[in-house]
């Protein structure tokens, strides 16, 4: 064989094994921000279970809470909006609404009647379990999130991303109010 025949060799299998690794990473490309898009969806899915628990709890909950109206306006205003709001602001908005059922549950201690109410009990439990499932499918989200964005972002998969045009996805960001410490006293207050 001549030194030109192994030379058209090697860079015809140079441009094959190119090919084959541009394929089979535009594929993963897909396949991470397709679960990105799954994650999305599954958090979109379990604030719209809970907005459809909503009005049970705070329907149980005015039975015996007259003063606490507030922190009950607060909630159905968010779960009306959040039904027909775009998926950022579901997410944003399901947020808000998780730091106001925590006020909730603080602020019912003061009814023990309303505490043994066994209706209540079952749809405080359903929604502490979907405000769980919620923690989990953000932490699911985020993990998806960071490894499609570091997937585009790291040479040299950055450049079939750039090909693509795939773009960064954002990270649940948890709001500044949240990160502040509780403060016991002003919960035991309501």
């Amino acid at each position: 064989m001549s030194t030109g025949m192994i030379l058209i060799i090697v860079v015809a299998a140079v441009a094959v094994l190119l090919v084959v690794w541009g394929i089979v990473t535009y594929n993963n490309l897909i396949a991470r921000r397709n679960r990105v898009r799954q994650c999305r969806s599954g958090i979109c899915v379990t604030l719209k279970q809970r907005n459809d628990l909503l009005p049970n709890l705070v329907a149980s909950v005015k039975a015996y809470m007259g003063h606490e109206n507030e922190i009950l306006t607060r909630i159905t205003d968010l779960r009306s909006r959040a039904t027909s709001a775009a998926e950022t602001e579901q997410i944003r908005e399901g947020g808000e609404i998780s730091t106001l059922l925590g006020r909730l549950n603080v602020a019912v201690e003061n009814y023990p009647e309303l505490k043994a109410n066994v209706q209540f009990l079952h749809l405080q439990g359903q929604i502490e379990e979907m405000e769980n499932e919620l923690q989990a499918i953000r932490r699911t989200y985020n993990a998806a999130v960071t490894d499609y964005n570091n997937a585009i972002e790291m040479f040299p998969s950055s450049i079939i991303a750039a090909w693509g045009h795939h773009t960064p996805e954002e990270l649940i960001e948890i709001p500044e109010c949240e990160k502040q410490p509780a403060s016991v006293t002003e919960l035991f207050r309501s």
